[in-house]
């Protein structure tokens, strides 16, 4: 059950917006390449995915490469008409490049995340899904960005989708999944919701969007924040395992990532609360004097400041807890939000 009406998708836009502005232009190499499966093949054990922004330091990477299987780079942004989208920047080049050389699977990520608004632009993503010549036209031009720059496929992550775009978004995966042909992988963001209608008003119809998919990557997280609920736990498990029961009516559980938290958030007594790395909390717990206290019911920290500033942060031994359980639930894999912010995963 979630805590308030607004979308996870717009919940998850804080993290964003307090951390980094995406530039508008957020796994694998083209079919040549060695780090490049194909759709069919099945990854042995639990497949583990980190979503990087361009700003990713070439050192965090590094630490983390041998736990990855794929990394999916922010983002592609879809320009306000809805008709083309900005290429990919250097450094998301750079971040791609990078891992590539680590063995890693890539994946460029469409997004219709705005720097001029200041977040996800759902009228954008209207007119892209509203009409048959601009997804094929957005399919055509992603698919061909992805694989003339050497990714190993793409990424779908548009928020903010009016259930009567649903059949739109489907469309474009369809279109998307044309495109990119066998060679290439294709995965879709999903805001995790613990019902099947919530699921549906977000704008996704699981089932046909699993058919054409490889991956349904849940968006798990941001079940709380500082604009839009009291403190209290980023992903708490019981209700990510809700959400995985009912999304896995419509696609098999094995299809599915399940979405980790890498980060935490603040609610000071006055003022708007912000977005915070995992060492960024720690930091100001550590600096406070405060005592950090670790949650069993939803594994993740709390703790609250001498100001009364609450904190809540998912680390570490956050993360451990849901692999065990998307291992549990026979998940395809985790999928964490993201690297850089979150602890070494080594």
């Amino acid at each position: 059950m979630q805590t308030s009406s607004l979308p996870t998708v717009a919940r998850r836009l804080v993290a964003l917006a307090t951390t980094v502005v995406l530039a508008a232009a957020p796994a694998l190499a083209t079919s040549a390449s060695a780090d490049a499966p194909a759709r069919a093949q099945q990854q042995e054990g639990l497949a583990v995915t980190g979503f990087a922004l361009g700003s990713l330091r070439t050192g965090q990477l590094t630490r983390d490469a041998g736990a990855l299987d794929t990394v999916t780079v922010a983002a592609v942004g879809l320009r306000p008409s809805g008709a083309a989208v900005d290429p990919p920047s250097d450094d998301m080049e750079r971040v791609r490049s990078k891992a590539a050389g680590h063995g890693l699977a890539t994946e460029l990520l469409l997004s219709n995340y705005s720097n001029a608004k200041g977040g996800f632009d759902p009228v954008a993503a209207h007119r892209l899904l509203s009409s048959p010549d601009r997804i094929d036209a957005v399919a055509a031009q992603v698919a061909g960005l992805a694989r003339d720059g050497g990714w190993g496929g793409v990424n779908i992550d548009l928020e903010l989708v009016p259930r009567t775009d649903a059949g739109g978004l489907v469309e474009l995966a369809g279109a998307l999944d044309d495109a990119l042909g066998t060679d290439m992988t294709l995965s879709i963001d999903v805001s995790a919701s613990s019902s099947a209608r919530g699921y549906r008003n977000n704008g996704y119809q699981l089932e046909a969007l699993g058919r054409l998919v490889d991956v349904v990557v849940l968006m798990t997280y941001d079940y709380s924040g500082p604009t839009w609920s009291e403190p209290g736990p980023i992903g708490p498990v019981g209700w990510q395992e809700d959400a995985v029961e009912v999304a896995s009516r419509f696609v098999p559980a094995d299809q599915l990532d399940l979405g980790i938290a890498g980060y935490g958030y603040t609610w000071p007594r006055r003022g708007t609360g912000r977005s915070v790395t995992v060492a960024q909390a720690r930091n100001l717990v550590e600096k406070d004097g405060a005592t950090a206290r670790w949650s069993r019911e939803h594994a993740e920290w709390s703790a609250r400041l001498s100001n009364g500033t609450v904190l809540w942060w998912s680390d570490a031994r956050s993360y451990d807890a849901r692999v065990a359980l998307a291992e549990r639930l026979g998940m395809h894999g985790v999928a964490l939000w993201r690297l850089g912010s979150a602890d070494p995963l080594g």
